[in-house]
């Protein structure tokens, strides 16, 4: 099967593996990956003000081709309308725990790739919360924004199921 789309969402609670599945599906099609954690954060986890950070995601989104990964709810109705379709990792929020947890291990008080310099990976109690209510109070906005949109929408309640709809497609 050839992969016809070019700008894809992934979206996901916390944890869930939305930036490296979307550095693997930009990988495999030589599409450019927009991490949209590294567009909010500055150094020491400051948050930019919501113009400069609106300024800098409707010029990514104007671009011809992307992947973009991350939740960002307030901003989902306007990725939704630039994308060709979504990616939604449904992933249990244990899971998606331990794999923060393991983040924290593996990059040791550093920055992730996908995350801004001077951000170093943690895991706090108000980013643990967040992942546990997730499939409570997140979810189901999301899962209803996705439906709105008309826009081909794949969800994908393993990360191995997510994966091996990847390898479906000719890479190109």
């Amino acid at each position: 099967m050839r992969f016809l789309y070019r700008r894809i969402l992934v979206l996901g609670n916390g944890g869930a593996g939305k930036s490296t599945f979307a550095a693997a599906l930009g990988g495999r099609f030589c599409l450019p990956v927009v991490h949209l954690d590294r567009l909010w954060w500055q150094p020491g986890w400051v948050e930019r003000s919501r113009e400069e950070f609106d300024g800098m995601l409707s010029a990514e989104l104007a671009k011809p081709v992307w992947v973009m990964d991350g939740n960002y709810h307030r901003t989902l109705s306007q990725r939704l309308a630039a994308a060709d379709c979504a990616v939604f990792l449904d992933i249990p929020a244990d899971v998606c725990l331990e794999s923060a947890y393991a983040r924290v291990r593996q990059y040791g008080g550093r920055s992730r790739p996908d995350m801004a310099d001077g951000c170093p990976e943690r895991v706090d109690a108000q980013f643990e919360e967040w992942i546990r209510s997730f499939e409570r109070d997140v979810r189901p906005a999301m899962l209803a924004a996705l439906k709105e949109s008309g826009k081909p929408c794949f969800v994908f309640s393993s990360r191995a199921a997510a994966y091996e709809w990847l390898e479906s497609f000719q890479g190109n």
